[in-house]
């Protein structure tokens, strides 16, 4: 598990707003990348003046841009990236709730906006609070589509998808062609199916414990025998 932190402002005691979100949990091929990103309440209205918004509304490009104008208004951000890997051996549900604790205990803001993994998001709530120390005062807010809502947890999930495609970037360099490592990609699961046929095996950068990967291997196997 990898982390990216940026330098800390001073922020004169402002009201301070942590907003979570996330890249990357349904894909097989690549990391989960989760992003806190805190800043001053005074600074939000600008995030959407800006047109932060949920990343998965916004093209590449537009993300690019923003990205840069969220780093000038946040007070501070960090890109925790989560490996296939790690995924695999821990699994993604306890290992992301112990990320965003880690990243509110960080912070440890005035106020938290996070995009719930999860239909049921008192549950959840109460999982984050049990991490969290009992002295810890802190408001939270977990929701369905916060990402949407919020324009801070907005901001979060594009700095986490600007990440995650970079990495994604660079694995093609070594791969070739892997898609976006999204099951529903026909370019990954060529790619997949195609290196599986080769070796025998999946590469490293794949999440083993997919269902996608035992529907490549049967649809082999079935192949072989006819």
């Amino acid at each position: 598990m990898k982390s990216l932190i940026s330098e800390i402002r001073d922020t004169n005691n402002e009201i301070r707003i942590l907003g979570i979100d996330e890249a990357g949990r349904g894909p097989v091929i690549g990391p989960l990348v989760i992003c806190g990103l805190i800043m001053n309440s005074s600074n939000i209205p600008e995030l959407s003046q800006r047109g932060v918004k949920d990343s998965k509304m916004l093209t590449s490009f537009r993300r690019k841009k923003l990205k840069e104008d969220i780093h000038s208004l946040a007070e501070a951000y960090e890109l925790i990236v989560i490996s296939p890997e790690n995924i695999d051996k821990e699994g993604m549900n306890d290992l992301e709730l112990r990320v965003v604790a880690k990243l509110i205990t960080q912070f440890y803001p005035n106020q938290v906006f996070l995009d719930a993994p999860t239909r049921n998001c008192l549950s959840y709530q109460k999982k984050i609070r049990g991490l969290l120390s009992g002295k810890m005062k802190v408001g939270l807010v977990v929701e369905n589509f916060a990402d949407k809502n919020y324009p801070v947890v907005g901001a979060a999930s594009i700095l986490a998808k600007v990440e995650r495609d970079r990495i994604i970037s660079e694995l093609a360099k070594q791969y070739g062609d892997i898609g976006s490592g999204y099951p529903s990609d026909e370019k990954t699961i060529r790619f997949l199916g195609e290196y599986f046929h080769r070796k025998k095996c999946f590469p490293p950068i794949v999440r083993k414990r997919w269902k996608t990967l035992q529907r490549i291997k049967m649809k082999e196997e079935r192949e072989r025998c006819w």
